[in-house]
């Protein structure tokens, strides 16, 4: 069973604090920002320049202008700021964001993170990952556990080009929440009628 996309978003949505200004990365990410708790001050940044962005818009609401930094429309809020993406970069290399919540292709048991290239395949650039695991406070990554062939993507070491080496602190995918630990990952939580048995199955890293 395990839960679905917006599962997994709302799961995420949970990691979110009172105050925290949190960059979410291309994919099931970006689905963080319907889940944003009732009462709760989240501001959301983007790599582009903004900072304060609001939920995907209605079809009235629609401004191709507003974008996030994966070129999905977006909207804005009362308080919503416009700024170079230098400054952008320099809330996140400043280390003044809270936490970054990205997608990945693989996460290695020691937090390792490989989330920007397939060699073979056109890619448009790193984009803001790299700075984003090296400044972040807290890294938490939303992805499914296993490829489209059912191989794990919880990795004892990713096979791909690194976005950064032990930066993750926290995984969430389509069958639980696991931390990066001393000697592996440990299983916080699992998902929706999901056993324990299934997980190890599913995962080729070390869980302690």
């Amino acid at each position: 069973m395990g839960w679905d996309r917006n599962q997994m978003a709302e799961r995420a949505g949970k990691e979110l604090q009172d105050g925290f200004y949190v960059n979410l990365g291309i994919g099931i990410p970006t689905l963080v920002s319907n889940y944003i708790p009732d009462g709760m001050d989240v501001t959301l940044q983007s790599e582009n320049g903004m900072l304060g962005m609001g939920p995907f818009p209605t079809e009235e609401e629609l401004d191709a202008d507003v974008i996030n930094a994966g070129k999905q429309t977006i909207t804005e809020l009362d308080r919503t700021s416009y700024f170079s993406s230098a400054d952008s970069f320099g809330m996140i290399r400043g280390g003044h964001i809270n936490l970054a919540i990205l997608g990945a292709m693989e996460v290695a048991e020691n937090g390792d993170l490989a989330n920007w290239m397939i060699p073979g395949k056109l890619v448009k650039g790193m984009g803001g990952a790299m700075d984003l695991v090296a400044g972040v406070e807290r890294v938490v990554v939303v992805m499914d556990h296993t490829s489209k062939h059912g191989e794990s993507k919880l990795l004892k070491a990713c096979t791909l080009p690194l976005t950064g080496t032990g930066v993750v602190d926290r995984i969430i995918t389509n069958l639980g929440v696991f931390d990066v630990v001393e000697g592996g990952l440990k299983l916080v939580e699992l998902a929706t009628d999901v056993t324990e048995e299934e997980v190890r199955n599913s995962t080729e890293a070390a869980l302690v």
